[in-house]
């Protein structure tokens, strides 16, 4: 049997990892500025994290959610406190499209409506409504098409009031910060105005956070930028530093039924585990000060580099735009300076998604590249 092939690949084979860096199977050495799609929050094989698998899976990997499960409560009061989110309540499943999933069925649920206002350039995942609501039309089949979805362009107050104001909407799902779709992002008087509308014409805010949570921007969430509050909070790539586990954080004046969501594999023991020790280490190492103190020096010295045009995005979830394609820029990074960066539907912006716990001296190190590869 051979694999599927969906995906372009570079020709690297990761074997090893440690903190910001990986190892091909020749044992060429790569700093890695992408984590994988931003999922490495705390860096690769972090001790903590190993340690904390390894006991729980000595102990019990996996049961259904029938019975009682401890580690989901302390997961739940662990994110709740150092987010700042104690006033939700969490359903735990297992990626970010499935989050966004389950949050976009709960939306319709509680407004018994079924239209789905989403961005331009929005990526919400591949599973049915969340792929609906993803701005690219190469992904959706037609069976997804179903989805009664309005795409609008961010940032244009009027014409989602226009929208809303037709009677149908459900919900408004709307990014953080846009990943996929090249690190654009809603003002804070956009956000803020989204949220009146919402709250007056029962409309469900969902805050898609799968790649800006968790720290990345330099608050935990980065609505938190905007000083607002929405109903459903979805969040996954950094949550557990690799294991697979996805979140949505209800509102806690929504309230739950049986059988209204639910799942096989999400929330199990070491998803749990994993996930605790992430929000520990993030906590013990204050990795959000590094993240804005990172931040502080990327944009300092990035300003040192004339053929950059624009940096986008905030914290450690940055876009470098160019006013040319960066493809062929991406290849000589990774070959012939050994560093990883990512790519977006924005074909002149280079990614940049490291772990939180990146140094100065490890982002000095790329920028010195940068300058090398673009001379």
């Amino acid at each position: 049997m051979e694999l599927f092939d969906v995906y372009p690949l570079y020709n690297v084979t990761p074997v090893k990892a440690e903190g910001a860096y990986v190892w091909d199977e020749k044992g060429t050495k790569y700093l890695d500025l992408y984590g994988g799609h931003g999922v490495i929050s705390v860096g690769h094989t972090h001790p903590k994290y190993v340690k904390s698998i390894s006991n729980q899976l000595n102990k019990i990997g996996f049961y259904s959610n029938s019975i009682q499960n401890p580690l989901q409560k302390e997961l739940a009061e662990k994110l709740g406190r150092i987010s700042g989110c104690e006033n939700y309540n969490l359903f735990l499943c297992n990626s970010g499209a499935e989050a966004n999933e389950n949050a976009l069925k709960l939306a319709s649920f509680k407004t018994g409506k079924s239209r789905v206002i989403a961005f331009s350039n929005a990526f919400h995942g591949r599973t049915s409504a969340a792929v609906a609501a993803t701005d690219n039309k190469n992904i959706n089949a037609p069976i997804n098409l179903q989805q009664e979805v309005v795409f609008l362009p961010l940032n244009d107050i009027e014409l989602v009031i226009h929208e809303i104001g037709k009677g149908d909407v459900a919900a408004i799902i709307i990014e953080g910060i846009q990943g996929v779709g090249g690190l654009d992002e809603g003002t804070t008087a956009f956000f803020q105005e989204v949220e009146k509308i919402c709250n007056k014409h029962n409309v469900f805010l969902i805050l898609d956070e799968i790649q800006s949570g968790y720290g990345r921007s330099g608050q935990f969430f980065a609505f938190q930028h905007h000083n607002i509050q929405p109903d459903i909070i979805t969040t996954a790539k950094g949550m557990a530093n690799g294991f697979p586990i996805g979140g949505v954080l209800i509102l806690n004046k929504h309230e739950a039924k049986y059988g209204m969501l639910g799942t096989t594999f999400g929330g199990n023991h070491l998803a749990c585990a994993a996930a605790i020790s992430v929000l520990d280490i993030i906590e013990e190492e204050q990795l959000l000060a590094n993240v804005n103190s990172v931040y502080a020096y990327f944009l300092e010295e990035i300003a040192t580099i004339p053929e950059i045009k624009k940096v986008k995005g905030k914290g450690l979830m940055l876009g470098v735009e160019f006013d040319f394609e960066v493809g062929e820029l991406r290849k000589k990074l990774i070959f012939d300076k050994q560093i990883f960066t990512g790519g977006s539907n924005n074909k002149n912006l280079l990614r940049i998604l490291p772990p939180l716990s990146i140094s100065k001296e490890q982002i000095a190190s790329f920028i010195t590249a940068l300058k090398e590869v673009l001379a």
